[in-house]
C-alpha cells in the first residue's frame, strides 16, 4: 500500500472542509459537501462518416484521464445524419477516488491556464442540485495531447458531480478546491 495522497483531496480535508463547516454552520462534519465523481464526455458526431475519428477519440479521452472510456452508441436513428440506432457516437470517463482528484488538480493548474484569453470558468453552469458542468472547446488545452498527431480540434464536456444540495454549497466546495470561478454580470432581466 503507497503513501500517496493526491494534493487536491489533501487540501480538501485540511482546509475545505472546516471552511464549510463555518461557512454553513454543518453540525457534523459527515454533513459537509464533498466531490463524489467527475465525468468526461466526448461527443463524436464524425464517427458515423469516420471510423478513425471514434478510436482517435478513445485514444485522447484515455489519455487525458488515465482511465479507458467507454463507447456510447445512439439513443435512436436519425436518417438525415445517417445514424441508425445503437451506432457509436461518443465516449466517456467517470473518475473516482485518486485519479479523480488528480484529474481535477491537473485540470485547474495545467489545462485551464493553457486557454487562450483565460479569464476564469463561469459560475452560472450548476444544475440546481449541486452539479457542475463545464464545457472545454479545445482538447489541447491539455499537455497529454500532442496537437501534431490530432486531426481535428474539438471539445468535451466535464461534469462534476458533489453531495452538496444547493448550488451555493457546491460552488463553496469548488471554490476552496481552486476552480477558478469567475462573476457573471447580471443579466438584462434583473437575474443574477
Amino acid at each position: 500500500m503507497s503513501s500517496y495522497t493526491p494534493r487536491l483531496k489533501k487540501v480538501y480535508h485540511d482546509d475545505v472542509v472546516a471552511a464549510l463547516q463555518k461557512q454553513f454552520d454543518y453540525a457534523n462534519v459527515m454533513e459537509t459537501p464533498r466531490l463524489q465523481k467527475i465525468v468526461v464526455n466526448k461527443g463524436v458526431g464524425d464517427a458515423v462518416a469516420n471510423k478513425k475519428a471514434l478510436t482517435d477519440a478513445v485514444e485522447q479521452v484515455r489519455k487525458i484521464t488515465g482511465q479507458h472510456p467507454v463507447t456510447v452508441g445512439a439513443k435512436k436513428s436519425v436518417s438525415n445524419f445517417k445514424l441508425r440506432q445503437g451506432m457509436p457516437v461518443g465516449v466517456y470517463v467517470t473518475l473516482r477516488g485518486d485519479r479523480m482528484w488528480d484529474f481535477l488538480d491537473r485540470l485547474i493548474s495545467l489545462a485551464l491556464p493553457r486557454v487562450r484569453d483565460f479569464r476564469g470558468i463561469p459560475d452560472k453552469s450548476f444544475d440546481g442540485r449541486g452539479n457542475y458542468s463545464l464545457g472545454i472547446k479545445e482538447q489541447i488545452i491539455f499537455p497529454e495531447i500532442d496537437i501534431d498527431k490530432i486531426d481535428k480540434i474539438d471539445g468535451m464536456d466535464v461534469t462534476f458531480v458533489t453531495s452538496a444540495t444547493t448550488d451555493e454549497q457546491a460552488l463553496a466546495l469548488l471554490k476552496g478546491l481552486g476552480m477558478p470561478f469567475v462573476r457573471r454580470e447580471q443579466d438584462g432581466n434583473g437575474l443574477s
